[in-house]
């Protein structure tokens, strides 16, 4: 670890890569955000020779946004590993002092317990504290997990239905209007409350969604793949024919 955290420094030091000495926090925002998912789709594919890549990408980042924050004076990267040490110990009195917890589900509440009790006195919500720059899926699902947690949520799986049948309703009122301010509003109350489902069935659906795409990648390929053996193109095919294709591929899936 100390030899690569001197060759961040010489990236950074005088003399060092131009590239690397002109970023900035702000600058590395969006290549920080890319790596992560960089890093769950390697997890994604199984590829275990990418997800070490990976995982060295992002912790380049870790230490590039350490060492910038020690050129402010602000603290350097073995403050982030102290913290982080200090609060795994303090939220684990089940590993590291004398309270009980058998289960997953015990432990987890233990966690969320301390966390709560440490962020009590900055937060005047219990919605405070999801990053505002999460997918909104994800952020949506945390956020109806928070209300969730303080008895704001369903009695059972039906209502959360209805609800959908509720604001698809209303969604297809507001198609007829024309409205597309109205319209905006009501797809996204559709899908706050597909969310809520997924959430209210213990299901990621962030995962659901990734599911749903990868199957939309697969099927349409397939339908080029065929009409590409054809000689022709998809611009050159009508959509019953395409359709033929689609339908065609889904039953190999089964």
């Amino acid at each position: 670890m100390d030899r690569f955290l001197g060759i961040v420094d010489q990236l950074r030091d005088e003399g060092g890569c131009a590239w690397d000495r002109a970023q900035t926090l702000d600058s590395l925002k969006d290549s920080f955000i890319e790596e992560c998912y960089e890093v769950i789709d390697s997890i994604d594919t199984g590829d275990i020779d990418h997800h070490m890549e990976e995982l060295g990408d992002l912790l380049l980042h870790i230490c590039l946004q350490s060492r910038i924050r020690k050129e402010e004076g602000a603290f350097v990267f073995n403050d982030v590993v102290e913290r982080i040490a200090e609060k795994l110990i303090r939220r684990h009195p089940h590993v590291f002092g004398d309270a009980p917890a058998e289960d997953p589900v015990t432990a987890l509440k233990s966690w969320e317990s301390m966390k709560a009790e440490e962020k009590k006195e900055t937060r005047e919500s219990v919605l405070d504290g999801v990053p505002r720059q999460l997918p909104a899926l994800h952020r949506a699902q945390r956020l109806q997990g928070r209300a969730a947690r303080v008895g704001f949520d369903w009695d059972k799986v039906e209502n959360v239905v209805d609800k959908i049948d509720e604001e698809l309703e209303e969604t297809k009122s507001a198609l007829v209007e024309g409205d597309s301010d109205k319209l905006k509003d009501e797809i996204g109350d559709l899908l706050f409350a597909v969310v809520n489902l997924s959430r209210f069935q213990n299901i990621s659906s962030e995962d659901a969604l990734s599911g749903t795409i990868g199957k939309f990648i697969s099927r349409f390929q397939y339908v080029e793949k065929k009409i590409k053996e054809e000689g022709r193109k998809l611009s050159d095919c009508s959509l019953d024919e395409m359709e033929h294709y689609w339908q065609e591929s889904k039953s190999l899936e089964d």
